[in-house]
């Protein structure tokens, strides 16, 4: 009797140790991914996607993916987010604020891995970087030492630049502590910021004619997905008043600017899929740090260099990643 029980207890530890591991890593990972991008045009899906196969995942093997893409009709992703939390994937991932809000608010309790602009701390996704405490972590493209440098290169590329146009969301998370630092930066660097706050399309009208009448010599955009959807606007206007616009993403030199210095976002996608990864074998996000950006790029606009009538520095050109002419 002794020895049936043991083997009872052996075989029922065996269970218990293979529902464990299964509940560590499932067979067939499901993985649900947001983002407000165009399907047909996403290149940091895509980049997420090689991440996940660099790691071993094959769709149609051990992974099944379901995407879903606002098409950049921000008002679009409530409606698939709720979708997506229906659908119950192991894990979500989220590109930016905007698809990263609607998951929460559609009562996600899965795992969310999130790359994000702001602040995830002000922005109340995580506790703290280093142990967000929840469900949620991920990266965040917000880095401090970016945005001095913004300003040296600047300085930099115009060595007379005396007065320079900062254009922002007031409601982005960080955008404050940002404003901050580029304030420091520009002291040191003998420069005048002008501030102006662009909460929708109309105060961004108001912010450019405001740029001419202060006249102001330059514009910095600070990189969020807000401030991507204006990037030709602000590039058409830099192009018939010569004033040079710098932000923090490739996107915005893409959009016809001058030049951009920041994290270099298809890594940053590309190596969410490590959080996946470690999620589907155990780790729970409110122990995985938030990153910082660890890869940045240097983005020049020679077409636009031509046009603005400024001679990009070799120094700068030899430091670019990309050089558009």
């Amino acid at each position: 009797m002794n020895d049936r029980r043991k083997f009872v207890l052996i075989v029922a530890a065996a269970g218990l140790l293979s529902l464990r591991s299964f509940a560590q890593q499932p067979k067939v990972l499901r993985v649900g991914w947001l983002s407000n991008d165009k399907s047909r045009n996403s290149p940091f899906f895509e980049a997420f996607r090689d991440g996940l196969r660099e790691l071993g995942y094959v769709e149609g093997g051990n992974l099944v993916m379901e995407a879903k893409f606002g098409e950049g009709i921000n008002e679009r992703l409530d409606a698939l987010a709720v979708e997506l939390v229906q659908w119950k994937p192991h894990i979500i991932v989220t590109q930016g604020g905007p698809a990263t809000y609607p998951v929460i608010r559609a009562g996600a309790t899965m795992p969310v891995v999130f790359g994000f602009s702001g602040d995830p701390i002000e922005g109340k996704l995580v506790q703290s970087l280093a142990r967000p405490g929840g469900n949620m972590t991920g990266m965040t493209f917000l880095s401090h030492e970016l945005v001095g440098k913004r300003m040296e290169l600047l300085k930099e590329m115009m060595p007379s630049l005396k007065r320079t146009a900062v254009l922002a969301r007031p409601q982005h998370p960080g955008e404050q502590a940002e404003l901050r630092t580029t304030q420091t930066a520009a002291k040191s660097l003998g420069l005048m910021v002008i501030y102006e706050p662009i909460r929708d399309e109309a105060d961004l009208e108001k912010a450019l004619a405001a740029t001419l009448k202060s006249r102001c010599e330059a514009i910095v955009a600070f990189p969020d997905a807000g401030m991507m959807r204006y990037g030709e606007q602000i590039a058409g206007f830099s192009a018939k008043y010569r004033i040079p616009a710098i932000s923090g993403w490739a996107q915005f030199v893409n959009s016809g600017n001058l030049m951009s210095y920041g994290p270099n976002l298809r890594e940053v996608f590309r190596r969410l899929a490590l959080y996946v990864d470690k999620i589907s074998k155990g780790a729970r996000p409110a122990d995985l740090p938030v990153e910082l950006p660890t890869s940045v790029e240097m983005v020049v606009n020679l077409k636009m260099a031509k046009a603005l009538g400024i001679k990009i520095p070799n120094s700068i050109l030899l430091r670019a990643d990309q050089v558009i002419e």
